[in-house]
């Protein structure tokens, strides 16, 4: 048996999780909800919201630590994967707005999620996912692809 297998998976996981936490405090951070608030007074458009983004990032984790060719590497496309979700929330959120405008209708994520618009908490749940799954399905490094 190869201890060295032993101790990758759990620093891969410890890496794994940070990312997890890092990008939980980030998405916590650069929202205009203060989801965790919203989420132990029982607002349930905050708990999907903030979970899948959670969800999403697990999804693009997994495949950096399947994918990566260093802890790195991992580290790298994790740090990504967070940068690329919370930008997806800004352009949910103006694309939203552009729609809402159009329809002469004054709606923003921002206050759906306060006012626990569970509807919008899922849309954005399932638009991390999807988003998380695209950048997972991206992660590889086969040069046949382009070529």
């Amino acid at each position: 048996m190869d201890n060295n297998l032993y101790v990758d998976f759990l620093i891969y996981s410890l890496v794994g999780f940070a990312i997890m936490i890092v990008g939980l405090l980030l998405f916590e951070l650069t929202t205009k909800n203060k989801e965790f608030a919203l989420i132990f007074n029982g607002n349930v458009a905050a708990a999907l919201s903030l979970g899948g983004r959670l969800a999403g990032l697990a999804i693009v984790v997994r495949a950096a630590a399947e994918n990566s060719v260093s802890l790195s590497d991992m580290l790298l496309w994790g740090v990504i994967g967070i940068v690329a979700l919370v930008i997806l929330y800004y352009v949910t959120e103006f694309i939203t707005y552009l729609f809402g405008k159009a329809l002469k209708v004054n709606v923003t994520i921002f206050k759906a999620i306060e006012q626990n618009n569970i509807a919008v908490g899922i849309l954005i749940l399932l638009i991390s996912c999807s988003v998380g799954m695209i950048i997972a399905g991206c992660l590889t490094y086969e040069p046949d692809l382009i070529g």
